[in-house]
């Protein structure tokens, strides 16, 4: 089986990360809700939009570490490559920040999968990493990839034309979000139940 998976919110797990990135820059007071969408709407909803555009800038360049997989991951491809699947990471983020600093930033993510032990020859080796600019060109690299399951966290992904059609459509969903159009998963260890038939 080849396996696609996507990075930002399936791999790499941003709890509380733009609330602490946004308290470092002093972009934000500590009483402020932790999860992005509370840092972007209050910067959004205070004529700050930029501010929220470079701060995602400066997490996904320059502060992966305080990112961290998400629990299970590195078990579920371990054990799928022991069990001789091919696991492809597919993601689409543009490589330079729309504002601010030019981080490279899918040279960031790459580091923050070897610093996880997420790349390397006894986990998705480096060849199988592809981090794309559009979600047009993500699905094409998908499709030339012959994925036989993608795992993304974002409906509109799994909706796009262009992936095989045999191809099993997984919607990464720990915080509830339901798709009937998709199979939906809460959790690696549900992943590792779908695909590879026996939990983590």
């Amino acid at each position: 089986m080849r396996i696609g998976v996507d990075f930002d919110n399936t791999i790499a797990d941003y709890e509380g990360v733009f609330h602490a990135a946004a308290l470092e820059r002093g972009l934000i007071d500590a009483a402020l809700p932790t999860d992005k969408n509370a840092v972007r709407d209050f910067l959004n909803g205070s004529g700050r939009k930029d501010d929220f555009t470079e701060l995602q800038g400066y997490v996904y360049g320059s502060r992966m570490e305080l990112a961290r997989p998400y629990e299970g991951v590195s078990e579920f491809v371990a054990r799928a490559r022991a069990a001789g699947h091919d696991v492809f990471v597919v993601s689409h983020k543009t490589r330079h920040p729309l504002l601010g600093p030019k981080y490279d930033m899918h040279e960031s993510a790459c580091a923050f999968l070897r610093d996880c032990n997420l790349a390397g020859d006894a986990a998705v080796p480096e060849s199988q990493i592809f981090f794309e600019e559009t979600k047009e060109q993500k699905i094409s690299r998908a499709a030339a990839l012959a994925v036989d399951a993608f795992i993304d966290d974002l409906p509109e992904i799994l909706a796009m034309p262009g992936l095989p059609a045999a191809c099993r459509r997984i919607l990464f969903a720990p915080t509830g979000l339901s798709d009937e159009r998709f199979e939906v998963c809460r959790s690696w260890d549900e992943v590792s139940v779908r695909l590879l038939g026996a939990a983590l």
